[in-house]
């Protein structure tokens, strides 16, 4: 193939890449997007310690094809056990928004007199100005609550695709044009980036949470003090915390917040024992997550900015990826 055609059809599927993604987060498929990629990847790295147990073909394959399918179940009994979670007495996210909007609206009488003076002067303002982000989000929930339905079937259809192009890699023969070729390879480092970025930040995630969990479940209630929501608060620090450091912000609010119930001096402890901790996932974040795409934090949040303004949440959640792959892709061609 000569040298101007590789150049044009790699130029033609980072373009066909791009418009691709636009469209996914235009029609709302990211989650089917992310369970298919997080189905290939888990199978993809599981796959080598089952294989080399079989001698032919044939029982590697069925082999493959039963891994794949306990990852599609066990993925799938993982999201609805959340989901149920946030939806039982004991995780019900929207009886957490609806306590910070309480614990806001009644704070002008357990707040000390310095912090009044920065108040508005009367609870209507209050509320306006406090409890309009509340609010505006939890619409956002109870919609989210009506296409739960959709957005489960969704990521099961993603996550049967994911499994589906991992078999299929195993025995695909045919050979590939060009453009065929150029497209997946883009699509091999798209997924390489979502490995990269999901799988670190999972283990950041993780590690804040363990050490929220001492926070609120141990070292509290050694001094007699039981946050309303414990176990709630402890989910949203892991499922925020996947969000490379304004997960971890987002959390950090919301904890302080609840604190706030019981005294504005506990809300200070919260808020000096998560500091330390933000501090400590900023350091993780540049050492683990950015030295997986040799990025700054700083270019990580300025990429969610970006894409929250133009798609909104999902933009957030699809940031991280993009900008690993994109930055990856870029390196590649000699650009950076």
């Amino acid at each position: 193939m000569s040298s101007p055609l590789i150049k044009q059809t790699r130029i033609a599927s980072w373009i066909l890449t791009g418009l691709g993604l636009v469209a996914i987060l235009h029609l709302h498929l990211l989650p089917s997007l992310l369970a298919g990629l997080l189905v290939y990847q888990l199978v993809h790295l599981l796959a080598p310690r089952l294989q080399r147990h079989f001698a032919s073909k044939r029982s590697q394959l069925v082999a493959l094809f039963l891994l794949a399918s306990l990852v599609v179940g066990a993925v799938t009994a993982a999201v609805i056990a959340t989901l149920a979670f946030f939806k039982g007495d004991s995780g019900n996210i929207s009886l957490l928004f609806a306590k910070m909007a309480q614990i806001l609206e009644d704070m002008r009488s357990t707040l000390p007199p310095w912090i009044i003076d920065l108040l508005p002067e009367n609870n209507t303002g209050l509320r306006e100005t406090s409890i309009e982000w509340l609010l505006e989000h939890s619409a956002e929930l109870r919609t989210l609550g009506k296409e739960a339905g959709i957005a489960l079937a969704h990521i099961l259809i993603g996550m049967i695709i994911g499994a589906m192009i991992s078999l299929e890699q195993v025995v695909a023969t045919t050979p590939k044009g060009p453009l065929a070729s150029a497209l997946l390879e883009r699509s091999r480092c798209f997924a390489d980036a979502f490995r990269r970025i999901v799988f670190a930040q999972v283990r950041i995630s993780a590690l804040n949470t363990l050490l929220t969990a001492i926070y609120l479940a141990l070292l509290l209630p050694m001094f007699d003090i039981h946050l309303p929501l414990t176990k709630t608060l402890i989910a949203v620090t892991f499922i925020a915390g996947l969000l490379p450091v304004i997960g971890n912000l987002i959390s950090n609010t919301v904890i302080v917040i609840v604190s706030l119930a019981h005294s504005p001096h506990t809300a200070m402890l919260s808020l000096g024992f998560l500091v330390i901790v933000h501090k400590l996932e900023y350091f993780l974040n540049a050492r683990i997550v950015g030295g997986q795409i040799n990025a700054k934090a700083w270019e990580l949040l300025i990429a969610m900015l970006l894409m929250e303004a133009i798609f909104g949440l999902p933009g957030v959640v699809a940031a991280p990826i993009i900008y690993a792959w994109l930055k990856r892709e870029l390196d590649n061609a000699g650009l950076l």
